[in-house]
């Protein structure tokens, strides 16, 4: 679809302006709404819900603005790009929370629309644009992480469905999940030609997943086991042992996901305040109003420099997937530089808090301070997830600089 532009696309704006005021729910206007945190990723659970969370989340998705550029025949909304920035912008702008987070729509929608069948976009799709279903990614195994192509989780061929057999680890949120797209072995003879992508409900008899506990005190990553596991032989995506090719596309989605993530700042220290305002309360300011340790307060402006820089070098990065058919492997370069200025950040607000920054629970800490402890902790996992820094400095030094292979000795 062409873009609008002009008179058309302010109309349009103001369309949506209009509509998003009409149908937010009243009580998530309020400071701390009533509302299950887990709601925004909607699923299975949620299906006879009245959560205002879960009522916003299906008026939007009604719309197709959950995934407004997908096609209407999917569930999406059919917009032009410039269309669906200007719903981003006014959902931004008005305040109003977003309506459903989901690596369906991230990273498992994206290459159904490109290597999945017609039955499959039109079984799986639609439900994703709903929240009706909430997916897991199986890629890492205990044995094989940054060498993913390593993987053994057997998926045997059994005539009328596959059989799979193995083990999953860091997975997302799979004792919440419904379903999970997931990377299989189906030819022991070929390393990266023998892998299969394949979808699994989670309800199957001989799913299994055990929750594991981070240095932060949360859970979000899971073992997850399958034993004796049937999959219906609609369930594989694209061609049998084409599966790497697959991923390897996932994983640039998936990148470019987590990037925008940590710019936003939540899982970087960002959901505990502004770090300069916070600096200026925990350190004081000098007589012109400024934050009264200059080092700190140079480091703070360049950290925040670095995130506006990369803000809009995502925002780039995404108009030219969307022009070019999809991201590139310059989503390898946004993903490290993320994962650092993340970091950075945490460890910032970590120093200017000072002691009061490393609690873990008790009176004598504010509930932001906790917030800056856990969101420390948790950003050291930020240059692992979704490749580490060492496989995506390869990968730009590859796909991105067109350098050689380190040679072997």
């Amino acid at each position: 679809m062409a873009d609008f532009g002009g008179a058309e696309l302010e109309a349009f704006r103001g369309e949506v302006k209009a509509w998003l005021e009409a149908n937010y729910p009243p009580e998530l206007k309020a400071p701390r709404p009533t509302t299950d945190p887990e709601a925004i990723w909607g699923g299975r659970r949620f299906a006879n819900s009245d959560d205002p969370h879960i009522v916003w989340m299906r008026r939007v998705a009604e719309k197709g603005w959950t995934a407004p550029t997908w096609p209407k025949e999917y569930g999406g909304a059919g917009l032009s790009p410039a269309q669906a920035r200007a719903v981003e912008q006014e959902l931004q702008r008005g305040g109003y929370r977003q309506p459903l987070a989901s690596f369906g729509i991230w990273m498992l929608g994206p290459v159904l629309l490109e290597y999945g069948n017609e039955e499959q976009k039109k079984e799986h799709l639609p439900k994703i644009v709903r929240g009706e279903i909430r997916w897991c990614q199986g890629y890492s195994e205990p044995g094989a992480g940054s060498d993913l192509a390593s993987l053994q989780t057997r998926c045997e061929d059994k005539g009328d469905h596959w059989l799979i057999n193995g083990q999953k680890i860091w997975t997302s949120y799979a004792d919440k999940a419904d379903w999970c797209f997931c990377l299989v072995r189906t030819d022991t003879s070929k390393k990266h030609e023998g892998i299969s992508f394949v979808l699994i409900d989670m309800s199957s008899p001989g799913v299994e997943t055990r929750p594991i506990r981070l240095i932060s005190g949360e859970s979000p990553f899971c073992e997850t086991f399958f034993t004796d596991v049937k999959v219906p032989k609609g369930n594989m995506v694209g061609r049998l042992n084409g599966g790497w090719e697959i991923a390897k596309r996932l994983l640039q989605y998936e990148r470019q996901n987590i990037s925008g993530g940590f710019g936003g700042g939540g899982g970087a220290g960002g959901a505990a305040g502004d770090l300069g305002q916070i600096a200026k309360n925990y350190v004081g300011v000098d007589e012109t109003g400024r934050l009264a340790d200059g080092d700190l307060r140079r480091r703070i402006t360049e950290n925040k420099m670095n995130f506006q820089a990369l803000q809009m070098t995502i925002a780039r990065s995404a108009a030219e997937s969307r022009a070019g058919g999809g991201p590139s492997a310059a989503t390898s370069i946004i993903k490290y530089a993320a994962a650092s200025f993340a970091q950075e950040r945490s460890e910032l607000m970590i120093e200017a808090m000072g002691h009061q920054g490393l609690g873990w629970e008790g009176d004598a800490f504010k509930g932001h301070e906790l917030t800056a402890t856990r969101g420390w902790l948790r950003s050291k996992g930020n240059s692992i997830e979704g490749g580490t820094s060492e496989v995506n400095i390869n990968v730009v030094a590859k796909r991105v600089l067109g350098l050689p292979d380190p040679i072997k000795q």
